[in-house]
């Protein structure tokens, strides 16, 4: 991969993460150090991470921001999120970054929240898996950004053509308008057709839910005694219930 000189960037921006400290026993007592966790990058698709260890706070941060100055890199984007999903990997952690759609926003917290926001995307889901070490995370999610590939990328791997590739229709929309330089939120309304459509199938009308029960299996209520008494038929009888009129079953009872 490239190296990206951080001077011809303008508008980096730095992100401290986390900041720990480190107490070394000694022979005349404790000495404290400090590590910094720094984020780096300018919101358009470069971003970068590193950590630096002093004796100080603000020489870590310093430390640390160069640090990932120097290990900035392209992340592949569509539009406003990533061209597919993918897992990045680091020691027991793993971070699980999937494409979303236009308005969905960044499904992510802490460390992995920070990397994806400097790196400039805007929708996107993702999972922290395994250890929860922060650097672990910032690693494991830098690894995941770093594997992503663009379609025109893959196209030319496979000897086909980007309208060949199965991509999301609403990727394509997306690219279509920024192309002529549309706001990215009419993207929510124009998603896929089967997005459109979910809601007026899954939709019954009124009354559809209601079923009309089987004329041999409806029952209708009946009064105080009445199918209290079936009749016994020679050839096996009947399941059928008799009604009884009230004034024989007020006699018998009498």
């Amino acid at each position: 991969m490239p190296r990206i000189d951080p001077d011809s960037l303008e508008d980096l921006e730095e992100r401290l993460v986390d900041l720990n400290r480190v107490a070394k026993v000694h022979k005349g007592g404790r000495r404290f150090s400090f590590s910094a966790l720094v984020v780096v990058g300018n919101g358009k698709g470069i971003v970068g991470a590193g950590v630096g260890k002093a004796a100080g706070v603000p020489e870590a941060i310093r430390k640390g921001g160069e640090a990932a100055k120097k290990s900035l890199f392209e992340v592949a984007m569509v539009g406003r999120t990533i061209p597919h999903e993918v897992v990045g990997r680091t020691g027991a952690t793993r971070v699980m970054l999937r494409p979303a759609a236009p308005g969905t926003g960044v499904i992510a917290g802490g460390p992995v929240r920070a990397v994806v926001e400097a790196a400039g995307i805007k929708d996107i889901l993702t999972k922290r898996l395994g250890a929860k070490s922060k650097i672990n995370a910032i690693r494991a999610t830098v690894d995941g950004l770093q594997r992503l590939f663009r379609a025109e990328q893959v196209a030319q791997d496979r000897g086909k053509s980007v309208d060949e590739l199965p991509i999301p229709r609403y990727f394509r929309l997306e690219e279509e308008l920024l192309t002529h330089e549309q706001p990215v939120e009419d993207l929510v309304d124009q998603e896929p057709d089967r997005l459109q459509r979910a809601p007026q199938e899954n939709a019954q009308s009124p009354g559809t839910d209601q079923t009309e029960p089987d004329g041999d299996k409806a029952r209708q209520p009946v009064g105080p005694g009445d199918g209290e008494s079936r009749p016994a038929s020679g050839d096996g009888g009947s399941d059928e219930l008799t009604a009884t009129p009230v004034e024989e079953h007020a006699s018998e009872v009498g």
